[in-house]
Order: C-alpha cells, then structure tokens, then sequence
C-alpha cells in the first residue's frame, strides 16, 4: 500500500477549519501539518478543495428485501453511490429475516453477502421483529461480533409490544446496546389508510395524511417515556420527520435524558406537495416517514444548527419508480416505501446546509461524519483526521455546480428525489483507508474491497440542552 500525501487543501474536521497537508501512511492518517513530504507518496493536489472525514452513513438498506421486491443497487452498486458521493462507511439496517429466526440471523447473513461485494467499509445493526428467552440470551453474541446497536419498529408486523420493549430496554442498559426506533403509531396508519381506502382516496397524496405528524410524536413520546421507566436507557430515533416529534425529544433533552436523533436529506428539503405530482409521479417519495410540510423542515434545520439533532443519515432505499407504480398505481398503501439517496447526502447538505447558511462548515463534518462515528461505535477509527485514525478522506470541491438527474449518478435507482435541483459543492475524491477507491468519476477497486467495522458500545454525549 502507497502513502498518500494531499497537498495544499483546507483541511475541515468537526473542530477546525486550518490549511495544512495530511499525511495517509499504512493506511492510517499519520500527520497533517504545513509542507509536509514524504519520499514514494502518492501526491494528490487538494486546492482550492476541502480536505475531510469521509461520509458516515449509519441509516442504509442497501440489500433489503420486502413483500417479494428487492431494492435495485444491492451492496455493490449501494456502495459504491455511497463512494461517489463521499461516504466511506456505511452501517446498514437488514430487513425483518424468516419468522422466528435468532437476533444474529440477519447480521450473519448480510455481513456474509456484504463482504463479498462492498467497496466501502460497513457495519451492521440488529433488528428485533420479535422477542423471547433466545433473543434475550443473544445479546452478549450480537456485542461479541461488534454489533453494538439493534432497531425496534413501532408499526409494521415486525413490531414489538410496549412490555417488549421494556424488556429489551432494561438488557441494553445492562449490556450497554444503544435500541434505536422507528417511531411511528401502528395503530393510527392502519385505521387512517383503512378509512381512505373505504372512501376511495388511494392516490400517492393521501400518504403522508396516513401518517399525520401526532402519529410520530405520540410514538417519540411513548418512546422516551419507557426508556425512562427503564431508567433512563439511551435511545437513538431514526428518520425524525416532524417538528412535533422534534420538540418532544427536545423537553427530554432539557431534563438530561440520553436522546439522539437523525434527520434526512428529504426530511428536511422536500415538501409534501410532491405527492401532488401528475401521472402518479407522486409514487417516487412514498416512504416512512412521509415528506413533510415547510414548517417541519424549518424546524428540523432549526434543530440541526443548535443540536438537538445530531445525525444527517439517508434511510436510503432504493426501490426503483418502476416497482413503485406497478404496485401502487391504484393504491398509494401498496407501493413499496423507501428512496434512493446515499449518493446526493454530503452535496445537497452543503450546497442546501452551509452555502445556505443554515449549518456551519464544521458543523456538516460533525453530522454527516463525526457524530454518527461516535454514536455509532466506530470512532476512534471512523469520523475524524485524527492521528493513528483510518485514512478515510474525501476530498470536496465547493465550486462544482450539479443539477441532479439520475444519468450523473452511479446510484442503480430509475430516478432521484431531489431530480432538478441544482447543487453547488461535490466529491471529486473518495479514499477508504488509505487507497483511492473514487476519482475523478472512476471506482478503482474491487468488488468485495470493503471491510466490515466490529462496532464498540455508544460513545454517549450530553443530551443537557447548553452543554
């Protein structure tokens, strides 16, 4: 493996913004400093570029499977959008597996298949779909093989009991697990989507009336009320949608209770009247949570800047426009949920985060790298330029002006939900641990290259509103 030496960049972490060089040797970030050599580096020039962490991405479904369709990139062509597009490791959210099957079943199976075709590093979180004495004694094996978080759906068949989850909440406290959820009320969508197909409203824009925003911040409430029954447990929410939801998690955070939260790219940019879309072109943002009103993403950028957020994820998904309408043409409900995204995250953040001055620079660094590492178990190795750190680096050109359409996308998807906007601010290099695997529009390493990331437990940070 070649030392990598980037010259002449501005080097952008969580903490600072200084111009100096940075020094990859054995794959590992060995020193940044001004006018730095070393003799056989491979020299990349960085001006006029930013000099970062590589992207983390903790909320991927890369391979998922549902109903009968799988989404259309798998973990080689899911990865390497992820590359393009700066994001150097990814941690994926498996599907629900077969019924009954243990808690490392789905690890197991996808950490198999994704070692074979990966391009970028990966780690893997648990998924509970149900709960008995084996799924309990599992806990120690899934920490064992560096799983270090699991997720526990609040709708969907897979869905747990409110006594579940104080079950599985007072082990993870024991054993030091961080639960995350999809907070939505089950109950509400199915008689709302119920009552809409009763009255013949199927189009694409009774969806997001399906899932009102109560329906996600009665299950943020309920959420945060039994992990506090189980004493104050941490708890991760994935994909906040709503301003409700955002000011309930923000009163928890005001007392102290350990809280964290991701937003995505379309939670906080797109508009619900997208679903208002003609020739049922509204069927590309059906996902869950639905694409909310201005006044939430007003909110949740709002949250972003001060902290009560603390993660810019994706949810990608990427089930193709194509499956989306041959299953929910006539009915909004049967369409497959779920969008694609892991490519556009660090570009649209910036051009629509810092050049809109929404977030500070360092700031996007800390959402979309260094707080998911750290939340997540893979820092010290992930997340920063530390020394001694992996040597996962993207180099950013903020001048490079992109309107989005799925032909300049390395993304398997038919289409983009962000299609025709026009962003300033794009990847140019993507380097994982030490070896370029993007440049200049070109993978350069194999499939499989990737490797998988055994995850420590959650590195937790005050949740204390001015801390």
């Amino acid at each position: 493996m070649q030392d990598i030496l980037i010259k002449n960049g501005l080097i952008v972490t969580a903490r600072e913004t200084v111009r100096a060089d940075l020094l990859i040797t054995d794959g590992l970030i060995a020193a940044m400093g001004e006018s730095l050599d070393r003799a056989g580096a491979v020299v990349i020039d960085a001006a006029d570029q930013y000099v970062m962490p590589g992207g983390v991405d903790v909320h991927t479904h890369l391979n998922l499977t549902v109903g009968g369709l799988k989404v259309s990139d798998g973990f080689f062509e899911g990865t390497a959008a992820a590359a393009f597009g700066g994001t150097t490791c990814v941690v994926e959210h498996p599907s629900f597996g077969p019924a009954g099957c243990s808690l490392m079943h789905q690890v197991q199976s996808n950490r198999r298949e994704a070692e074979k075709s990966c391009v970028v590093d990966f780690g893997l979180h648990g998924v509970f779909q149900h709960l008995n004495s084996q799924i309990l004694e599992e806990f120690p094996t899934l920490l064992a093989e560096g799983v270090s978080s699991s997720k526990i759906y609040l709708t969907y068949d897979g869905r747990l009991t409110d006594q579940q989850i104080l079950t599985v909440l007072e082990r993870s406290k024991k054993s030091g697990l961080l639960t995350a959820f999809h907070a939505e009320h089950h109950d509400i969508i199915d008689f709302l989507t119920q009552k809409f197909r009763g009255e013949n409203k199927q189009a694409p824009m009774y969806h997001p009336l399906s899932r009102p925003d109560y329906c996600e911040a009665e299950a943020v409430y309920r959420i945060i009320s039994l992990a506090e029954a189980a004493g104050d447990v941490p708890v991760y929410i994935v994909h906040l949608s709503t301003a409700a939801g955002l000011k309930v998690i923000e009163a928890a955070r005001g007392r102290g209770l350990p809280v964290y939260t991701e937003v995505c790219p379309q939670h906080l940019l797109l508009e619900d009247s997208c679903y208002e879309e003609p020739e049922s072109k509204g069927l590309k943002y059906i996902m869950a949570p639905p694409v909310r009103k201005s006044a939430d993403s007003a909110a949740l950028w709002r949250g972003l800047a001060e902290g009560s957020i603390d993660v810019v994820a994706t949810d990608h998904c990427s089930f193709t426009f194509a499956d989306k309408l041959a299953r929910g043409r006539n009915d909004f409900s049967l369409a497959p949920g779920g969008i694609p995204g892991v490519e556009t995250r660090l570009p649209l953040l910036f051009s629509e985060g810092v050049l809109k001055n929404r977030i500070s620079l360092n700031r996007f660094v800390e959402v979309v790298s260094t707080a998911p590492a750290g939340l997540m178990g893979l820092s010290p190795r992930k997340g920063s330029l530390d020394p001694g750190g992996d040597g996962d680096v993207v180099i950013f050109d903020p001048n490079i002006e992109k309107t989005i359409t799925p032909d300049i996308l390395r993304q398997n998807a038919d289409y983009s939900p962000f299609e025709g906007r026009v962003v300033r601010g794009w990847p140019t290099t993507t380097i994982v641990r030490g070896t370029v695997v993007v440049q200049n529009g070109q993978l350069l390493v194999e499939k499989g290259w990737g490797q998988y990331i055994s995850r420590h437990q959650t590195e937790i940070i005050s949740t204390v509103e001015g801390d």
